[in-house]
């Protein structure tokens, strides 16, 4: 199964992603497409989605290039610095976790995970 990415392209989603976030973690990918330090940590994160388990968490997929102001409402909305490539795990409407670059691992995510 491949990574089933929702695309976040309206910063009204965000408003979304928070209430989701009650009932359901939420990941938010933030992706860079003139990065490969960013298509790196993609690739890496749809080899490991299917092994991972998290079946029951949405993720979110940004394109940084085309939707910049939403990433800064990102980093307003949930207290987090703007980093590229970026994974952030929110639930209960707070960001439980971040992590950017290499150190982006589902594997950390999920030990987050409720």
């Amino acid at each position: 199964m491949s990574t089933p990415w929702q695309p976040l392209t309206q910063a009204e989603q965000l408003t979304d992603i928070v209430q989701e976030s009650h009932e359901q973690p939420v990941l938010i990918f933030k992706h860079s497409t003139s990065c490969s330090i960013s298509a790196a940590a993609k690739s890496k994160l749809e080899r490991q989605w299917p092994e991972a388990n998290l079946d029951d968490v949405k993720i979110y997929y940004l394109d940084l290039l085309r939707f910049r102001p939403i990433s800064a409402e990102i980093a307003d909305k949930f207290g987090v610095r703007h980093e590229s490539p970026q994974l952030l795990l929110i639930q209960d409407g707070e960001c439980r976790y971040d992590a950017s670059h290499m150190g982006i691992r589902l594997s950390d995510v999920k030990q987050v995970v409720k």
